[in-house]
């Protein structure tokens, strides 16, 4: 038996693998449509009888190409590119609820994801009741109804770099028979593999370290392929039942270990469109072939500059897992032993005028609504990316006032650390 690939090694040679005579670079195929000859042979793709593609709204080669690499790096079965991370939470989540339904989900992620969960999906009728990972399983489980359909949660949290327990999550989901997804953007599969440790769907936002260098958006979903829908049928009737659009096709009869994915592909992405362009793809696919070597200089950085931060006096407090008194150390060196991503969260002492001081005063680390690329930025969440969260929600996702989050990025340290103590007035 021929030896797996390591992740490196996926990174550079997986996905496109050219016959003699091919482009030796994944080409791109920049055509919204496919010719064929046999009318019969259309219908057939239609009717998901036969594979192949015929639109690119729906499928295109260059993005399952794409997403066949990252499939690989998660270690999963089947995977899609969505438009953005944001399609790629609602699309792992929509593709298994509906109006009625109800899923529980991490108070501290990202806050698009919290708004997108807490307020839009709740006027589709999908109701979703936030927890604290903290919490004991008796208090989180007491939250699971009879319409629950899933749990959700990210590796590593933007913003505050909490780590998540995802074994003890897969078991408490499991023991629901409910599906975990986890958002592994933070991470990336170079640092965590959650299917590994139970998660049964995986999401990305690629447009941050996958991408790493801040040129494409878009985002990903991979299945397991793990969790059997058919156990539990009567939770997940978009699965399990026929879907009338296809003449009564069920979705895990047809296609099994595929079935997430192909739902999500010939319903979710047919009806919604959120596509990611093939360039963009392209541009992703270059990205992924040195994200092996970028995620290791991304951890080494940031873990000086957290060592700096942690002594600096001006500093009122710091959150990387990477640090052996950092309150989620011990479930970083479980999941994340090789490190944890560049991001830092952390405050400094004063107000959050003090916050913005700092920043305005940084030179080379820019100001930008970005996070985890080649470049150091830094961001003040309560003021851009969770200012529509109230007080209260702030609070209860674990974000501070005066909580700024640190991008550190591939530059030399030495320069990093010293526009930090310029801003810092040093």
């Amino acid at each position: 038996m021929a030896k797996k690939p390591n992740q490196g090694t996926i990174c550079v040679q997986s996905g496109w693998r050219p016959k003699n005579g091919e482009p030796r670079m994944l080409p791109i195929f920049q055509s919204t449509t496919f010719k064929y000859d046999d009318s019969d042979q259309m219908a057939r793709l239609f009717d998901l009888k036969d594979t192949g593609y015929f639109y690119t709204r729906l499928q295109n080669p260059t993005n399952d190409t794409v997403a066949d690499k990252i499939k690989e790096l998660e270690g999963g079965v089947a995977a899609m590119l969505t438009s953005s991370g944001q399609a790629a939470s609602f699309y792992s989540v929509f593709n298994i609820c509906e109006a009625g339904s109800h899923f529980i989900a991490s108070n501290n992620i990202y806050g698009g994801t919290y708004n997108l969960f807490g307020v839009t999906m709740k006027k589709l009728g999908i109701d979703c009741t936030f927890f604290d990972p903290d919490c004991t399983d008796e208090e989180i489980e007491r939250l699971i109804k009879p319409n629950t359909k899933c749990i959700f949660g990210e590796t590593i949290s933007n913003p505050g770099c909490h780590v998540f327990d995802i074994e003890r999550f897969a078991r408490m989901a499991h023991r629901h028979g409910l599906p975990l997804i986890i958002d592994n953007t933070f991470a990336t599969p170079i640092n965590c593999r959650p299917i590994e440790w139970g998660a049964d769907i995986v999401i990305h936002s690629t447009t941050k370290y996958l991408d790493g260098h801040a040129t494409s958006v878009g985002g990903c979903i991979v299945d397991s392929g793990n969790f059997d829908w058919l156990a539990h049928a009567e939770k997940f009737p978009g699965l399990c039942q026929p879907d009338e659009s296809y003449h009564g096709l069920t979705y895990a009869k047809a296609f099994g270990k595929n079935a997430f994915i192909t739902k999500a592909t010939a319903q979710i992405m047919r009806d919604l469109g959120s596509i990611q362009s093939p360039f963009n793809a392209f541009l992703l696919n270059l990205g992924i072939e040195t994200l092996h070597l970028r995620m290791q200089r991304h951890c080494e950085n940031a873990k000086r500059v957290a060592e700096f931060l942690s002594k600096n006096e001006k500093v009122a407090w710091i959150s990387y897992p990477g640090l052996p008194t950092d309150k989620y150390y011990s479930l970083g060196q479980k999941y994340l032993p090789e490190g944890s991503c560049g991001v830092i969260a952390f405050g400094l002492k004063g107000d959050r005028e003090t916050a913005i001081k700092f920043m305005d005063s940084l030179r080379m680390i820019s100001i930008v609504t970005h996070v985890a690329d080649a470049r150091t930025c830094v961001l003040h969440p309560a003021s851009h990316t969770h200012r529509q969260l109230s007080e209260d929600q702030l609070r209860a996702a674990g974000i501070a006032p005066d909580l700024i989050r640190l991008s550190v990025g591939i530059e030399d340290v030495e320069d990093i650390i010293a526009d930090i103590k310029q801003a810092l007035g040093e």
